[in-house]
């Protein structure tokens, strides 16, 4: 396909992208604005909080300033006027980088990735600059360089990583597949089988420690149901109050995902300043009215903290698999490879530690003033602690003998070139008459009592080294 199609295509993926997201804010506020302000709703406000809310949910920062007005009406003390509101609703975050993720993948698959991305990024970038110039917004003030930069990372990052993933796996041609068997030559086959089995791990360990998280969460809202309820009910919200509430949280149930996968790995996570919430010990204050907090516990018991093992059995089963495939496609490796294995696990656990600590520096941030500066987990702690746990697990698995052979050639034990000890040998001394008879089905020049071409092959050679089965 022709770059400059494969450019307009990303381009128009990237609108799309933006527009989705937008969509999905602007179409509950302008309800909101038409049922809840009506005739003397002020429309010009309208596109400038569907903006605000768009980038918080790209990761921009908002410094929110409350008019004096509203501080009279409220009764809000004039120094809780300003402050940051940084925890992002990560759904938009995730919407927006799972559609940028598919343009990566289909500019690659076009074979033009390059293109792709520049002109998918580049419309994204536009866009982002579109909306901040358009929707500036006197009542959360950002700079205009942080507005725009976030937004286009959000969508530029998984779309690149998306594309040379693909490219990887995939292509034949190219720069990305060039740099492949220029490392295959310089690493061997093996070293980079290992290096996409350890990639594949990585990938188990992270998508079992979010879906984890999941698991908890539904957990916690079946028991503590009625907590829940409590909380909405306390609230008096009418219809349209309630339906914007609702809206708000299932747009922050990805971030509170984080949090619960947090506390199965150890560290948990913070609803302020001086709080903690974790299998060792659970210390909050007075929490936001938000119906879905009431999922946490006031206390917690201790033998919450097997939840710890649930790392450790991602990364026995991510080393698991790892070994499975490396035994089946390249048995001298990993059977003589000790340090290969080392590395493997090493690396599965640094990757993965990081990967988790990445998710809780998006699950963090401030959503109002004095304590409240500080919720969520902690990325480093975080990340460390999920990193120890599946490297237990991983050089487990690692670490136990391959059960084959070590030769490259072994099958079942055997070596190629060696008959089995095990078997009696059925060939008639060299003295008798059926050293010079000849064996049927046999070649006429190649005598069966030839002694220098014995053949010393095993009956069934093995289906991955080129012999086929007893069947073919």
């Amino acid at each position: 396909m022709q770059r400059f199609v494969v450019a307009l295509l990303a381009a128009v993926d990237a609108a799309i992208a933006a527009a989705i997201g937008l969509a999905l804010i602007l179409a509950p506020a302008t309800l909101l604005w038409v049922f809840g302000f009506g005739t003397a709703a002020d429309w010009s406000a309208l596109w400038a909080a569907t903006a605000s809310v768009w980038q918080l949910g790209h990761l921009v920062p908002l410094d929110i300033t409350l008019p004096p007005i509203y501080l009279t009406a409220a009764g809000i003390d004039e120094a809780a006027a300003s402050f940051s509101l940084s925890l992002a609703p990560l759904a938009l975050t995730a919407l927006t980088a799972g559609l940028a993720a598919r343009t990566g993948v289909r500019a690659s698959r076009s074979e033009a990735w390059e293109s792709g991305l520049i002109g998918g990024i580049g419309v994204f970038t536009a866009l982002a600059a579109g909306i901040a110039v358009t929707g500036a917004n006197p009542l959360a003030a950002t700079p205009l360089g942080v507005v725009i930069a976030l937004p286009a990372l959000v969508f530029a990052i998984p779309a690149t990583l998306a594309a040379l993933i693909t490219e990887w796996r995939e292509a034949d041609v190219g720069l990305i597949a060039r740099g492949r068997d220029a490392l295959e030559i310089r690493i061997g086959e093996a070293g980079l089988a290992a290096v996409s089995e350890t990639t594949r791990g990585v990938g188990i360990v992270v998508t079992g420690f979010v879906g984890a998280g999941a698991a908890l969460l539904t957990v916690a809202l079946v028991a503590r149901g009625p907590q829940v309820v409590a909380l909405s009910q306390a609230g008096n919200a009418d219809v349209l109050g309630a339906s914007v509430i609702a809206l708000g949280q299932l747009a922050y149930l990805p971030t509170l995902i984080i949090w619960a996968s947090s506390f199965i790995a150890g560290p948990g996570f913070a609803v302020g300043a001086a709080t903690t919430v974790a299998p060792a010990g659970t210390q909050v204050g007075v929490l936001p009215p938000v119906p879905l907090l009431g999922v946490i516990p006031e206390s917690t018991t201790s033998w919450l903290l097997l939840l710890a093992l649930v790392p450790v059995a991602l990364g026995a089963l991510a080393g698991w698999m790892v070994r499975s495939r490396l035994v089946a496609d390249h048995p001298r490796a990993i059977a003589d490879g000790w340090g290969l294995r080392a590395t493997i696990a090493g690396a599965i656990a640094v990757l993965s530690g990081g990967a988790a600590a990445l998710l809780a520096q998006l699950a963090g941030g401030a959503i109002g003033p004095g304590a409240l500066a500080q919720v969520g987990p902690a990325p480093g702690a975080v990340g460390l602690a999920v990193g120890v746990e599946v490297l237990v697990g991983a050089a487990i698995l690692l670490a136990l003998p391959s059960g084959r052979g070590s030769g490259d050639d072994d099958a079942e034990g055997w070596r190629v070139g060696e008959p089995d000890p095990t078997v009696e040998s059925e060939t008639p001394p060299a003295d008798t008459a059926s050293d010079t008879a000849p064996v049927a089905g046999a070649a006429d020049d190649e005598p069966a009592g030839n002694p220098d071409q014995t053949d010393t092959q095993p009956l069934f050679p093995h289906p991955r080294r080129g012999g086929g089965s007893p069947l073919d």
